[in-house]
């Protein structure tokens, strides 16, 4: 039997940190690089489009998606878009 993420956290949440009041050295303050939020919001533009693909190609991308907890359209959308962009730049 597996268990599940929940199960083997609750074993390591309940150690506490113990703290010690010893110096940390010497600090350096980071500048804050990380943009806002509505910055983090990207929009492109996109369109739907009709198109026919090989039944393995789009069972191997089901599969894939399915181990990885997420859309397998969003994959090929993926895999296209890094097509598209590295030969933009080598154009």
């Amino acid at each position: 039997m597996v268990r599940d993420i929940g199960e083997k956290g609750e074993r390591y949440m309940k150690s506490k940190i113990k703290y010690t009041e010893e110096p940390m050295g010497e600090l350096k303050v980071i500048k804050d690089f990380l943009p806002p939020p509505d910055k983090l919001v990207l929009k492109e533009e996109n369109i739907k489009i009709t198109i026919s693909l090989n039944k393995s190609s789009v069972d191997f991308f089901k599969k894939r998606a399915k181990e990885h907890h997420t859309s397998y359209q969003k994959m090929i959308r993926q895999v296209i878009d890094w097509y598209a962009s590295h030969y933009q730049k080598s154009a």
